[in-house]
């Protein structure tokens, strides 16, 4: 009777009086084979764009003092080299188990699957490494059911992940990534819920208060059910000219001006070209400004076809509950723009640069702004009336309301 090959690890089957005096070879061989396949490492370089299949032979083929074996008959693989395309790894179609590395580079797939059976494969994910099993038609992540762990089955905190490690999908792509904080005290708590109660997501930690940050990559807002969140940051609030006031010196001078009868009228301050005038108005910063600089832009028309350069400023001062109010004025920052050269249109000036208010702003406290046309300025060229419409004031706020 002739040799037979197990249909797994393909190990000599000696028939009967075969091999006369070559059994201490044969049986190396098997031994060889069973010791690669329980603790034995082989790497393999599938680089370039075609499919790679591992190799694979009969026990007999290795040497009595060999440490290795073949390819797919290693406990442990690891895939090496340069991918220029998405391949295939094919091992034996029989049942077995592996743990396989994916250390090759290129940003292209690749698919550990069974001879024959292309499409039941495993994508693996490059610089991971995982537990496989193989039914013979089907390669199996052992690592991709993790996800079905409960608290039942494992001792909460027990599962740990490497900095920047985490969660893929079922395809091998990244679903969640944890990064790691060297001597972290605070946590996000993930808790479900029973039916008709909403799971939650809470900054937990040994601190007494923590906040808790959601941050966009790049130019991407933060949203709830497709709508854009409302976050702190920078804001703006219209100052229209009928909230402003004339001073009593120097003042600018209120204005109606009708521009077609049952069109939109200009409700203004006329500052002159040759002598500088001022309007003032007042506000109570929201509680979430955060006290610092602000900018502003003023909203104009003028009144005859010139282009020449009108400068405005503003400056600010607050005031806090028994302070007295009559105070100056913070240092103004002004703001350059030419005529548009069209009577009644629409101007709208740069933004200026940024405006410290004088008082030591804090909150509940009223800011007084005074706006001014700088006509003194040489450099102030516009010969007609700058009729403001009014102003844009841009803050920075710190907090997510005015509570």
């Amino acid at each position: 009777m002739s040799s037979t090959y197990t249909s797994r690890l393909k190990l000599e089957r000696q028939g009967s009086g075969e091999n006369s005096g070559n059994w201490g070879n044969l049986v190396n061989y098997v031994f060889n084979r069973v010791d690669c396949s329980v603790k034995g490492y082989q790497a393999a370089n599938v680089a370039g764009n075609a499919n790679v299949t591992l190799t694979s032979a009969n026990s007999t083929t290795n040497t009595d003092d060999s440490s290795t074996d073949d390819q797919v008959h290693n406990a442990v693989l690891e895939f090496t080299g340069a991918l220029t395309a998405n391949i295939h790894v094919f091992t034996d179609a029989v049942e077995t188990k592996y743990t396989v590395f994916n250390n090759t580079s290129g940003s292209y797939s690749l698919t550990f699957a069974n001879t024959g059976h292309a499409a039941n494969g495993v994508a693996l994910k490059q610089g991971a490494k995982t537990l496989v099993y193989s039914t013979g038609s089907k390669i199996n992540d052992i690592m991709g059911d993790l996800g079905d762990i409960t608290s039942d089955s494992i001792t909460p905190g027990s599962v740990n992940f490497a900095d920047n490690a985490g969660i893929n999908d079922a395809a091998g792509n990244e679903q969640m990534i944890f990064s790691q904080t060297a001597s972290a005290v605070n946590y996000l708590d993930i808790t479900n819920a029973a039916a008709n109660n909403a799971p939650s997501i809470t900054a937990g930690g040994s601190d007494s208060n923590v906040s808790l940050n959601l941050v966009p990559k790049g130019s991407g807002v933060l949203q709830g059910d497709g709508s854009a969140v409302k976050i702190a940051g920078k804001e703006t609030m219209w100052i229209p000219a009928p909230a402003m006031y004339a001073p009593t010196t120097n003042p600018a001078d209120a204005a109606l001006v009708e521009t077609t009868a049952t069109r939109p009228d200009l409700k203004v301050f006329d500052f002159d070209a040759s002598t500088a005038q001022y309007t003032q108005f007042s506000v109570a910063m929201p509680k979430s400004w955060n006290l610092g600089t602000v900018t502003y832009q003023v909203f104009w028309s003028p009144s005859t076809t010139n282009t020449g350069n009108c400068i405005f400023g503003l400056q600010g001062v607050s005031c806090a509950d028994g302070d007295t109010i009559d105070v100056a004025y913070g240092t103004a920052v002004e703001v350059t723009d030419a005529g548009i050269g069209t009577v009644e249109d629409q101007q709208v000036t740069a933004e200026s640069g940024a405006i410290t208010i004088a008082g030591s702003p804090a909150d509940d406290e009223q800011t007084y702004f005074q706006l001014y046309r700088d006509a003194a300025d040489g450099s102030d060229t516009f010969t007609g009336e700058a009729r403001v419409l009014g102003i844009k004031i841009f803050y920075t706020t710190d907090a997510a309301n005015d509570a």
